[in-house]
């Protein structure tokens, strides 16, 4: 198959480089661009773990193929953190060990983030209902779902 250049902007950085026409997303961020945070599970859009935001939405990139991302805006779990400074989202998973593996992690982060910016003072069952399109088999939900109740306390209480 023909390779396609394809311009993006991740995390800030602009980036071209080259992509097979059905090379999905996930796997260009991931062996392309070495963003490895992005991590693909079922790759079928169902698991949640290759969450990423592209033009501000939240998107499962193992849905999508990398050239249909050519001149987007997108941001993964690497693109959170300012600096050296935890995004409040990933502060709170830390304080409310909201992870054990850690694999589902990335994508949780990225769906509810996006959640956030959209809702910021969410209800407990509006926040089960964002919870919903994530999987994890390991922590039962309790320690994501306080982990979001404390991250919308924070942002909300930012200047």
């Amino acid at each position: 198959m023909s390779e396609r250049t394809i311009r993006l902007r991740v995390n800030g950085k602009d980036f071209e480089a080259s992509a097979e026409p059905r090379r999905s997303l996930a796997d260009f961020l991931r062996d392309t661009l070495g963003l490895k945070g992005t991590h693909i599970g079922c790759e079928q859009g169902v698991c949640g773990a290759c969450t990423i935001h592209m033009d501000g939405v939240a998107v499962r990139s193992c849905l999508l193929y990398a050239v249909q991302a050519d001149g987007s805006d997108i941001r993964t779990v690497e693109g959170l953190a300012d600096g050296k400074t935890l995004h409040p989202l990933q502060q709170a998973f830390h304080e409310a060990h909201a992870l054990q593996c850690g694999f589902c992690t990335p994508g949780f982060l990225m769906s509810l983030t996006a959640f956030l910016e959209e809702n910021p003072d969410p209800t407990d069952d509006e926040i089960r209902e964002a919870l919903s399109g994530n999987l994890c088999r390991c922590t039962g939900y309790v320690s994501i779902h306080e982990a979001v109740k404390a991250a919308a306390r924070v942002l909300r209480d930012k200047p």
